[in-house]
């Protein structure tokens, strides 16, 4: 069986990296961390070292998790077409509101709503996914359904 890769932005691909690289080179220095906290005697009673050991835990478990994400990641580049595609930029008008919302469709490790980064996996992203400039799309979502029309799509 074939595995499968998560479509990512090149600029996606690169923030993790980025953040491995901040893990990896903050490491020696919870290692020092963890050494001073043990040569301070008893271990059972020794708060530093109970925090330092989680420390070291958690950037540990961090880096497995994001050493996966790209061993899993394939880099998306978006065509120049008018139809809706990882990479691109969205701008919809709420039907019921007529709002409007510009949103980024990018892979699922690199989502930051506050940004306006929506996931392919997301309700919306997933059905406003291969759509054109013009088109209504209805949103199902888990406790409502709307519509969106696509006003525009850029790269």
């Amino acid at each position: 069986m074939e595995p499968h890769f998560n479509k990512i932005t090149k600029a996606g691909y690169q923030k993790i990296k980025d953040e491995i690289n901040a893990l990896e080179n903050s490491r020696p220095a919870k290692i020092k961390t963890l050494a001073d906290a043990r040569a301070l005697g008893d271990l059972s009673e020794n708060a530093e070292y109970s925090a330092a050991k989680r420390d070291l835990r958690h950037l540990e478990s961090r880096l497995r998790f994001l050493r996966k994400e790209l061993q899993y990641a394939k880099i998306y580049t978006p065509t120049d077409n008018d139809k809706v595609e990882v990479g691109k930029y969205v701008t919809v008008e709420f039907l019921d509101d007529q709002a409007t919302e510009t949103y980024q469709i990018v892979g699922t490790p690199e989502v930051d709503i506050d940004h306006g980064k929506i996931s392919i996996a997301s309700p919306i992203g997933a059905a406003l996914l291969n759509h054109k400039t013009g088109e209504t799309v209805t949103i199902q979502a888990p406790n409502l359904t709307y519509q969106v029309k696509i006003k525009a799509i850029k790269l």
